[in-house]
C-alpha cells in the first residue's frame, strides 16, 4: 500500500473526528449556558470520575471495591438525572456526545483491544474504495433495494424464449428474496455464494450493487472488481510491475465481500485460472478464519463456464454457489423504447 494514501486518509478521518467532537462541545455549551442544573451535573460527573481514578491508585485493597461501589452508584444517580433532564428537553441521551461517523471506532481508524490495534472496516473500505472501487463506488452509493422495481420486468410467461416458467418479473422477485436471505445469512457458513448469470441489461449490476450497498451499512468490506481489471492487477503483482497493487491478492481473500463482474471477458490463461482457483478455494475453505463471501457476475451460461473454467473451478462454482439466471428483455433498449 501508498503509505503517503494512508497517511491523506488518516488525515481526512482526524478531520472529522475533530468536527464532531468540536460540535459535540458547542452543542454541550450552548445547553449549558440555557440550563445551570445541567451544567452542575457535568462538573458533579467531572468530579466523580476523578475521585474515582485516585480510588483506584490510593486506596487499600478491602476498601477500595466499596468506594468504587459508593462512586459508580453515584455516578449512575447523576447520569439519569441528566438524561431525565435531556428528555425533559427533547433531547435524547446521545445529544451531548460526538457524532461520530463510526460508532465503532469513533472515527480513528483503528479498533482497540486487549492492547492491541487493529484496522476498523471503515477504514478498510475507504481504502478499498480509494484503490479498488473506483469506478465503480458511485453506483454503489446510488443502487439499492429501495429503488428496486419489479414492474420494469415483463410479466409475461415465454417459456420458449426464457426457457422457463415464470415471467421475467417472477423471476426478479425471486432473485430479491434470494439476495435478501443472503445478506441476512451472511455469516452463516452454510450460505452459499451467489453467481449471477444472464445477458447485458437484465439488473445483474443493479442487484449486485443493491446487496453491495446493504452489507456496507451492515459494517461489512466490500470489494468489488471486473474480472478483466482484477486478473491483470493480480499478475501486475506478482511479477513486481511498477505501480502494480502489491497487497491487492491479501485483500482480495480477505474481504467480508468480492464482487467479480464481467467473469468470462478477461483473456484466460493457465496463469489466470490459476489464481481464479485460488481466489475461490481460499474464501470458500475460510482460510483467514473468517466467514467471507462472494458474487460472480457473468454473461456466460453454466454449461459455458464448464467449458472455458477448469472442472476444479466450475465444480467449486456447481457446488457452492447459488446460480441466479437473469432472463427477459434488454432493460436498457428497454427504457429507451419508452422515452
Amino acid at each position: 500500500m501508498d503509505h503517503s494514501v494512508l497517511k491523506l486518509i488518516l488525515r481526512e478521518y482526524e478531520t472529522k473526528r475533530n468536527l464532531a467532537i468540536q460540535e459535540a462541545e458547542l452543542r454541550k455549551r450552548e445547553l449549558l449556558a440555557v440550563n445551570p442544573r445541567l451544567s452542575e451535573i457535568e462538573a458533579e460527573l467531572a468530579n466523580l470520575s476523578i475521585q474515582t481514578a485516585k480510588s483506584i491508585l490510593q486506596t487499600e485493597n478491602e476498601n477500595q471495591k466499596k468506594l468504587l461501589a459508593d462512586l459508580k452508584k453515584q455516578s449512575n444517580e447523576l447520569i439519569k438525572e441528566k438524561n431525565k433532564f435531556l428528555k425533559d428537553l427533547a433531547k435524547d441521551s446521545n445529544f451531548l456526545k460526538p457524532r461520530f461517523e463510526c460508532k465503532t471506532c469513533k472515527d480513528t481508524g483503528y479498533i482497540e483491544k486487549d492492547g492491541i490495534s487493529t484496522m476498523c472496516n471503515c477504514l478498510k473500505q475507504r481504502i478499498f474504495n480509494t484503490y479498488y472501487n473506483k469506478s465503480n463506488i458511485g453506483n454503489l452509493q446510488k443502487e439499492n433495494f429501495k429503488k428496486f422495481n419489479s414492474h420494469i420486468f415483463s410479466n409475461e410467461k415465454n417459456p420458449e424464449a426464457y426457457k422457463s416458467k415464470f415471467s421475467p418479473r417472477e423471476n426478479i422477485e425471486t432473485i430479491k428474496e434470494r439476495a435478501e436471505n443472503f445478506i441476512q445469512n451472511f455469516d452463516d457458513p452454510d450460505e452459499k455464494n451467489l453467481l449471477f448469470t444472464g445477458n447485458t441489461g437484465l439488473g445483474k449490476t443493479f442487484m449486485t450493487n443493491c446487496i453491495a450497498n446493504e452489507c456496507l451499512s451492515n459494517g461489512k468490506t466490500v470489494l468489488y472488481q471486473t474480472a478483466p481489471v482484477m486478473f491483470d492487477e493480480i499478475i501486475d503483482a506478482k511479477f513486481g510491475k511498477e505501480n502494480s497493487k502489491f497487497d491487492l491478492m491479501q485483500n482480495i481473500l480477505t474481504t467480508d465481500l468480492l464482487i467479480i463482474d464481467d467473469l468470462g471477458t478477461e483473456h484466460t490463461s493457465e496463469l489466470y485460472l490459476t489464481e481464479l482457483f485460488t481466489i475461490i478455494n481460499t474464501r470458500l475453505l475460510n482460510q483467514n478464519n473468517k466467514i467471507t463471501k462472494t458474487i460472480i457476475s457473468t454473461n456466460l451460461k453454466p454449461e459455458e463456464i464448464q467449458k472455458i473454467y477448469t472442472t476444479r473451478i466450475s465444480s467449486r462454482i456447481a457446488g457452492y454457489y447459488r446460480i441466479l439466471r437473469f432472463f427477459g428483455e434488454d432493460l436498457r433498449f428497454k427504457k429507451r423504447k419508452t422515452d
